[in-house]
């Protein structure tokens, strides 16, 4: 996984996390909050939609499989290769906040 993709996943996340955030309240002075949505939704959201896309691959190569005239080969190796991808940035972020996380752990208070 490139730097460079992982970058585009941590911008849709902060895409996300601002544009639900609430008009007229200031991010910065609600603690437990990034961009007016709090971490743990967008962590959660961001989950759940690679596990639909992981769900969708499945069942395009199952349907692929039985013989469904509706998909094709191309289809099926896309919808695998978007799934693979999305995992993988979801395990590179993973491990930068476990990262984080534990540098924080080492800091002197």
């Amino acid at each position: 996984m490139s730097e460079m993709q992982i970058q585009n996943v941590l911008a849709q996340m902060r895409q996300l996390t601002q544009s639900s955030g609430v008009e007229g309240t200031n991010p910065a002075q609600q603690p437990g909050k990034v961009g007016g949505a709090e971490f743990q939704n967008v962590l959660r959201d961001s989950l759940r939609g690679v596990n639909d896309v992981q769900q969708s691959a499945t069942d395009l190569q199952t349907r692929f499989e039985l013989g469904d005239e509706n998909v094709s080969l191309p289809q099926v190796m896309v919808a695998m290769n978007k799934s693979s991808i999305a995992f993988e940035a979801t395990n590179q972020v993973r491990n930068r906040l476990l990262n984080a996380y534990q540098e924080i752990m080492r800091m002197q208070v």
